[in-house]
């Protein structure tokens, strides 16, 4: 008889995939729809062109493109945990992205030293907006949904304001963007270009591939741990599960409340880190938007588990890379956000059919077990 694991893995990973194929066959009818060929859409998918620096190049646009929506999937997972929607990401990663750009324009130090700052600048800016809606549900019952979608809309405009205003840097002549200053050469990140060179294989086009990398696979690591193999893991997963009972065994809900939020909001404060000291170097008008809603659909595609997760943001991340070659196969870009909602969409249902599925497999192995039991208790 097959172990229960094992049994639940293939059934989560079969839904997935069934998932995904029909997500595949709803988009190859939007193409038609749009007066494209499918066969023709999908083989721009792949086509990362026909030298090594092209395939290079790409390859790590889509790894660059995957590693802030790896971050915001984690952040959106810690509260999914928690039984919380933080739909507050959005707003928590720009104001924070625009405080670090500017903190880190403001002064020049070793590289470690600037680097570390902005970073914890960013996660304490993340963290403490995040706080505002905690406080709000904790002290006045306020749905943490209603309060962080409004909290967005804040963030956005002050961010606007703050970007035009006091945070405002040189401009050239000419120059339509609006940015802040520019962060030294000593707040940018290395890249990670090594990972191509090591193997013989040319450096990545333009900025190469982001080493904030490093410090997204540390971070899922380090949640995972967190949560997990923790005793705060526990508590936050069983407090979401059932406040009165965690309340009875010796927790407080209300803290665990608390330290989920403001944890998630933290890792969001990262999520525009990777673009801003890899490649921009300071934060404007063209600064990345929508990656805190993206993260909802990567941390439930990823079953808010940082493997699925990662999987998840690289799959976002090759399917967005896409949007170039489609243009050049007469695609409309739009079938992307297609086939991304279509396929968290199917992957949601997936999902709950197979815990559905696993759940009843699960029963009626304890059934048999139980019956099993009963005869040899008679037969003794």
């Amino acid at each position: 008889m097959m172990p229960a694991g094992l049994n639940r893995l293939l059934l989560t990973v079969g839904g997935a995939v069934v998932a995904i194929v029909l997500a595949l066959a709803i988009s190859s009818v939007a193409i038609l729809a749009a007066g494209a060929d499918p066969v023709a859409a999908f083989a721009a998918f792949f086509d990362f062109g026909s030298t090594p620096i092209t395939v290079v190049s790409g390859v790590a646009t889509v790894i660059n493109r995957a590693v802030p929506l790896f971050i915001a999937g984690l952040a959106v997972a810690v509260g999914f945990r928690m039984n919380l929607f933080n739909i507050g990401v959005e707003g928590q990663y720009r104001i924070a992205a625009i405080c670090a750009a500017y903190v880190g324009a403001t002064f020049t130090a070793p590289a470690p030293i600037q680097i570390a700052v902005i970073i914890i600048v960013a996660a304490a800016v993340g963290g403490l907006y995040a706080l505002i809606p905690a406080l709000m549900k904790v002290g006045r019952g306020v749905n943490e949904v209603i309060a962080t979608i409004m909290l967005n809309y804040i963030a956005i405009n002050l961010t606007a304001f703050l970007l035009r205003g006091p945070f405002q840097g040189p401009r050239p002549e000419g120059q339509l963007t609006v940015t802040t200053a520019d962060i030294p050469e000593t707040g940018w990140f290395p890249n990670f270009n090594f990972l191509f060179t090591m193997f013989g294989l040319p450096a990545p086009r333009g900025a190469g591939l982001w080493g904030f990398l490093g410090v997204a696979v540390v971070l899922g690591i380090v949640l995972w741990v967190v949560l997990e193999r923790t005793r705060f893991g526990f508590d936050v997963k069983a407090s979401g599960l059932n406040s009165i009972a965690a309340l009875a065994s010796g927790v407080r809900p209300k803290k665990m409340v608390i330290s989920a939020m403001v944890l998630s909001g933290a890792i969001a404060g990262l999520i525009g880190l990777p673009e801003i000291l890899g490649r921009t170097h300071n934060y404007g008008t063209s600064f990345t938007a929508g990656l805190g809603f993206l993260g909802i659909a990567v941390a439930l595609l990823g079953r808010n588990k940082p493997v699925g997760i990662a999987v998840a943001a690289l799959l976002f991340g090759f399917l967005d890379r896409a949007q170039g070659p489609l243009q050049f196969a007469d695609v409309p870009p739009s079938v992307i956000m297609i086939m991304q909602g279509t396929i968290v969409l199917l992957v949601v249902i997936a999902n709950e059919i197979t815990s559905r599925m696993a759940l009843r497999q699960e029963e009626r192995r304890a059934a048999r077990q139980l019956a099993t039991t009963n005869r040899v208790e008679v037969a003794a």
